[in-house]
């Protein structure tokens, strides 16, 4: 036995209890306890079944994250699933919460499964670069086919109690308390002589080219990430080995997938993502505030998306816009995705009324005497959002949040348009907003902690991951864009053709190149950005490209032109020779000589610009951590998950070689872009990491 495990008899029916909270993960301890009570249970002749249960909210949600990278105890998982999996008298799982990665591995070496209504399974290991490396693979196409199996393990979403019944994973689902139904399901087994193995089942039959189709309807989202494909390779080891030779192909590529580098980066992640929310100035416990009335300002498509995130999260919503027609066209866009959803059976007809019964329109701001929070999503003018701030410190309660969605602007100068600079912080939500999961939170230089607190929850609450960033132009990650914008926007001039520089980029893992990127967001939208600005360099190559399209109505899929063509109201681009012709045209009056770039050239200067910009940020102290950069660009800028984020990766192929290419091209480019970072300086000469900073705290 052990401290988070304990043995009951209840007649002639033992119950396993684990009690670990919170999520009873598969700790050393809790491992050698159901060892101990197996054993315990099997030399008991008045046993005749078991039990497995866990106490608390939740089923066994996965291996202990603690014990990520320490060397492994005895016993294993893989011997306790053993052990399970060969034992004698029938074993039912009681399964509530969340049966999730070593949890349903566990639940399949039983010898049966009784879920609650509310239950979800799943197998999410291939979110950290890894496999189930535990028998899941093996397993789990024996019990359910291959195909669904590949779908729950590749997409690492979990499926709910009813899809679980009926695809045969659990054997019962019940709304009853799951202990007695569990107890009540074994006493029926009490007298089965031949007990039911997963791992003694044959694999559905298949198509001959099953596993070619699967690949190919899985390359686009799968690109780049190796785990899947070793998933396959499982599966197809399920279909055509013994289980006992399946189960050591799994733990071959299990091995592989756990020693890569892409694992790293992704588990880099996962506790990057956890940590985002820690704030040292900020206590956990400090006071929050209550949000039940919440404002949008602005009914375009960031005010409406920001509006459908929260209507998606329970909330009351109004939305406000002095232009009648434009509030109409804000409904007409939250109605149209909605309806969208419903189509695609993500939502029910009965939900879309429910949510659209919580939104009110409003076209005076008076209406928002009793907000709780108003977040401002208007046209990125400093103007307009002063003017918009100063109205809200009139008519908003004492205590009410005051919001910007600005993606660049001065949250103090926007702040000081009211009496209340404490009330006052940015959130910049990424568009599309209802879908998107990042949301910085822009900390102004009075923003209270409650404040931040409140914005923090606000954020869970949305299903969003909130970083804290300070306040400088374009915060954390769009002041990191526009050197890599800027390094794309000189590699046009210098020759490499637009559709070479996004493949080369797409290739290396991002998820769309930014030429692509720009069209898809608006090239006018940059452009009216840079005209705001007074602190641009005297360069006229500096996003001349962009501007020259702006300046032409080029902006993008919007208007079907952009840097690319987009035919018949197509969003697929194709190449323009007469931007082409344009780039010529204007490196040659710039004298800037085009010549022929490679590929390792483009990924150096994109990525090690973000990096350089990245060091400054922290040099600066506008990141609290590198890690929180990275979870910025892994969530808002679609910078590959597998290789950990621009930070990450700079520390996973070595600081000393980043700088020395900032020194290289500082010598061919100059040092108006490349200037020294003597933050990445000193840790490249003493061998240090970003990582290691968070580290000093």
């Amino acid at each position: 036995m052990s401290e988070t495990v304990s043995l009951s008899l209840h007649g002639q029916v033992a119950v396993i209890t684990i009690d670990n909270p919170p999520v009873n993960a598969l700790s050393h301890s809790v491992r050698k306890g159901i060892s101990d009570c197996l054993a315990e249970a099997a030399k008991d002749d008045n046993v005749k079944t078991v039990v497995l249960y866990c106490a608390g909210r939740t089923f066994i949600a996965g291996a202990d994250i603690r014990e990520f990278g320490k060397p492994p105890q005895s016993p294993s998982l893989r011997e306790v699933l053993s052990q399970l999996d060969s034992f004698r008298k029938p074993i039912v799982a009681a399964i509530h919460g969340t049966a999730l990665g070593g949890g349903l591995e566990t639940a399949l070496c039983c010898h049966y499964r009784v879920v609650n209504s509310d239950a979800k399974l799943g197998l999410p290991e291939v979110k950290l670069g890894l496999l189930p490396g535990s028998g899941g693979t093996q397993r789990l196409p024996r019990l359910i086919g291959a195909e669904r199996a590949l779908d729950m393990m590749i997409g690492g979403k979990p499926v709910d109690a009813t899809t679980a019944t009926a695809w045969g994973i659990s054997d019962e689902c019940t709304d009853d308390e799951i202990l007695q139904a569990a107890m009540d399901f074994a006493k029926n087994k009490i007298d089965v002589e031949k007990l039911p193995r997963v791992s003694a089942n044959k694999v559905a039959d298949i198509e001959d080219d099953f596993f070619a189709a699967y690949r190919k309807k899985i390359a686009h989202r799968t690109r780049g990430f190796a785990a899947p494909e070793r998933i396959v390779q499982c599966v197809e080891a399920a279909v055509s080995l013994s289980f006992e030779e399946g189960m050591r192909k799994e733990r071959e590529l299990f091995r592989l997938c756990r020693d890569s580098d892409q694992s790293a980066s992704m588990r880099h992640l996962f506790f990057a993502e956890r940590q985002v929310a820690r704030v040292p100035d900020v206590p956990a416990d400090t006071q929050v505030r209550e949000i039940d009335n919440l404002a949008v300002i602005g009914a375009g498509t960031m005010g409406a998306g920001i509006a459908l995130a929260c209507l998606n999260a329970g909330l009351n919503v109004s939305l406000l816009d002095k232009d009648r027609q434009g509030l109409e066209r804000g409904q007409a866009t939250i109605e149209k995705l909605l309806s969208a959803a419903v189509s695609k059976g993500r939502q029910t007809a009965t939900q879309m009324r429910e949510q659209l019964s919580r939104l009110e329109l409003i076209d005076d701001y008076q209406a928002l005497a009793d907000a709780d929070l108003v977040i401002e999503a208007v046209f990125e003018s400093m103007a307009i959002k002063e003017e918009v701030f100063s109205m809200l410190d009139k008519v908003c309660r004492d205590g009410a949040i005051l919001a910007s969605n600005t993606s660049t602007l001065d949250i103090d100068r926007i702040a000081a348009a009211t009496s209340r600079p404490a009330d006052v912080i940015g959130l910049h939500f990424f568009s599309p907003a209802n879908i998107m999961k990042l949301l910085e939170l822009v900390r102004g230089a009075e923003t209270s902690a409650e404040v931040i607190a409140t914005s923090m929850r606000f954020a869970r609450q949305l299903s969003k991951i909130g970083v804290l960033v300070g306040n400088c132009f374009g915060f954390v990650g769009n002041r990191m864009l526009y050197g890599y914008g800027r390094e794309n926007q000189f590699l046009l001039l210098e020759g490499a053709a637009p559709e070479h520089i996004d493949k080369v980029l797409t290739d290396w893992g991002m998820a769309m190149g930014p030429n692509a990127v720009g069209d898809l967001a608006g090239l006018d939208v940059g452009y009216k950005v840079r005209q705001e600005r007074t602190d641009l360099p005297a360069d006229s190559r500096y996003y001349r490209v962009a501007d020259m399209l702006a300046e032409q109505g080029r902006y993008g899929q919007k208007t079907g032109r952009g840097i690319y063509l987009y035919t018949d109201g197509s969003r697929k681009p194709t190449t323009d020779p007469e931007v082409s012709d344009m780039i010529r045209q204007e490196a040659k009056r710039l004298g800037v000589e085009q010549r022929e770039i490679g590929n390792d050239e483009i990924i150096e200067r994109c990525i090690y610009a973000l990096v350089l910009e990245g060091a400054r940020i922290l040099e600066e102290g506008f990141a609290q951590r590198a890690s929180d950069i990275d979870v910025v660009w892994a969530n808002g800028y679609g910078f590959p998950r597998f290789r950990g984020g621009p930070m990450f990766y700079a520390d996973t192929i070595g600081l000393d070689k980043v700088d020395e290419a900032v020194c290289r091209f500082r010598e061919r480019f100059g040092s108006q872009y490349w200037s020294a970072s003597e933050l990445l300086e000193r840790l490249a000469r003493d061998g240090g990491t970003f990582g290691n900073l968070a580290n000093k705290e």
